[in-house]
């Protein structure tokens, strides 16, 4: 699904109006969504108490036509309008004559009568302000927010849960204590193109947003406060946002870049991946990335690590098969590039990186490797005669991911982007990306999208940002989000996890982009059948691994 910005929002709004599908058909649209999500979030009997907070522009427009719907469906509105002309206003007019009760901000001046209201409904629909407000909140507005924060806060109420869902999982029961708060196209004092957000902005349970959603509700601070994403018709013509770069991953999109898997198919029909990685201090990492190739349906995993942690390594991994690498004291050297020169060709992926280590040695071991095998010195024991009795071979990397140590070590070395295969995917965490850049992690963390985008195309490479939505970038410019932000993600090893998965996929067929995004979107769904286990805290990476498997099920029959 596409992605727009506010610009781009109000272009394709003009040109669908300009087409003959009116600014009133789609607020007639946008109303009636908000009515049937809030309806469907309710108890199939009885009346609910809904407070609409009614704003000048047409998002209040959306409201009115929502609070409608859900008047002449038996609920109890109230419209509490904070600006609007009395007079001349149709929607207004229709709303009032089905019974809906009017409160007027500019009657209402020490907000007593708006807390009251904040303390007695059940629903709170935040139709103030829309897309195009910018800047800080103004004027009265604050002090109406914060009147209704005080309500709530009455009522003791915790803030709702702060993760943002387009899809996946069916929504969770709503809070308890506390109204379900619906925001259109999102909480009042959002910023919807970079994420900041006054800081008296609601925190909503639920947020509709119309025809495509929009990148800050995807960037933090603000997308804490966003709630679950729905995104609802409003009538476009798809083909008129078609042509933006920018997209949120779907579990139909994510389904449709799955491979098939042939009822007579066999394990060489599923590809061969090559993880290779470890050290004595992280036999780990290469176990997890192995288990999440295997867990997204490779069909051979071959652990390239050095001799001397073998045996420890395959004690946690019983499906791998081996490929011993040269080491000095279990650290990679440049003498594993021979084994590798002879072996590579065998693989339909490759991996590089987790719990390699950050020794000297294993540096000039990943610099010879992106040369395509040349040495880039000859530390390594017993090497040089080596060398004169056999000359190197040339090695040509297949689709290759380059995650965790890897990344770091790339970090102390200029232009290395120049040798890796144009199919590769790098996957940083901020602060990776912050090394590999020379930004800070505010930086990264304040410009993800456009960061990720910028080093993409100047690395020639697809890049993954990994954190609270992840980007996925390629080279020519597209990008795409992944819809999840799960604080019981961060734990260590859930990337060397999810470059597992990216590696399993590849060497299965799928480009460095779809798989990247495919990957992504697999791991972070397997972490929220986690979440809904045991909570915000408490993972251990290797808990995703069997969880793969139902992510994907999950897909497949979505």
């Amino acid at each position: 699904m596409q992605v727009v910005t506010t610009a781009e929002m109000r272009r394709l709004e003009a040109a669908a109006d300009a087409a003959g599908h009116t600014y009133a058909n789609m607020m007639a649209a946008a109303g009636l969504a908000v009515a049937e999500a809030v309806r469907a979030r309710l108890a199939p009997d009885g009346a609910a108490r809904i407070l609409l907070l009614i704003g000048p522009g047409n998002n209040g427009g959306d409201g009115l036509v929502a609070a409608r719907y859900l008047q002449e469906w038996g609920h109890e509105c109230t419209l509490y309008i904070w600006q609007r002309s009395e007079t001349a206003d149709p929607l207004l007019v229709r709303a009032q004559s089905v019974g809906i009760v009017t409160v007027w901000a500019a009657e209402d001046k020490d907000q007593q009568r708006l807390a009251i209201l904040a303390r007695e409904c059940e629903v709170l629909v935040d139709a103030l302000l829309g897309t195009g407000a910018k800047g800080p909140l103004r004027g009265t507005l604050p002090d109406l927010l914060a009147a209704v924060g005080e309500g709530l806060r009455e009522r003791g109420a915790p803030a709702p849960e702060r993760f943002t869902r387009i899809g996946g999982l069916p929504p969770e029961h709503g809070p308890a204590g506390r109204p379900l708060v619906v925001a259109l196209d999102g909480p009042s004092g959002l910023d919807f193109d970079s994420g900041e957000i006054d800081d008296l902005a609601l925190w909503a349970d639920l947020t509709v947003t119309f025809a495509y959603p929009k990148p800050g509700q995807f960037a933090y601070p603000g997308a804490a406060r966003v709630g679950e994403l729905l995104v609802a018709d409003i009538g476009l013509d798809p083909a008129l946002g078609a042509d933006t770069p920018l997209q949120v991953a779907t579990h139909q999109m994510v389904r449709d870049l799955l491979p098939e898997r042939a009822p007579d198919a066999h394990k060489g029909s599923f590809g061969k991946a090559l993880v290779v990685g470890g050290s004595p201090n992280y036999i780990g990492a290469p176990c997890l990335a192995a288990e999440g190739a295997y867990r997204v349906g490779a069909g051979l995993v071959t652990l390239g690590v050095a001799e001397r942690i073998q045996p420890t390594v395959a004690g946690h991994v019983t499906e791998a098969t081996y490929l011993l690498l040269p080491h000095d004291l279990g650290a990679l050297t440049e003498a594993a590039l021979r084994v590798l020169a002879e072996e590579i060709g065998g693989y339909d992926a490759l991996l590089v990186g987790p719990g390699m280590g950050r020794e000297e040695h294993t540096g000039e071991f990943l610099r010879g490797l992106l040369q395509g095998g040349r040495p880039s010195s000859r530390r390594a024991v017993g090497f040089a005669a080596r060398e004169e009795a056999h000359p190197p071979h040339k090695i040509d990397l297949p689709p290759t991911v380059l995650d965790a140590d890897a990344l770091n070590l790339l970090a102390e070395q200029g232009s290395w982007w120049e040798g890796a295969p144009r199919e590769t995917v790098v996957t940083p965490h901020p602060g990776e990306m912050a090394r590999l850049t020379g930004k800070t992690i505010a930086e990264v963390q304040g410009d993800r999208v456009g960061i990720a985008r910028a080093q993409a195309a100047q690395w020639g490479v697809t890049v993954l940002l990994k954190g609270a939505h992840s980007i996925v970038a390629a080279p020519d410019g597209r990008a795409t989000i992944i819809p999840y932000a799960n604080a019981l993600m961060a734990s260590a090893g859930t990337g060397d996890v999810l470059a597992g998965a990216v590696v399993g996929l590849m060497a299965q067929g799928l480009s460095a982009y779809h798989a990247a995004i495919c990957g992504a979107y697999l791991h972070s769904l397997a972490g929220e059948y986690r979440r809904r286990e045991i909570g915000a805290a408490g993972l251990l990476a290797g808990d995703l691994l069997p969880l793969l498997p139902r992510a994907l099920r999950a897909l497949r029959g979505a």
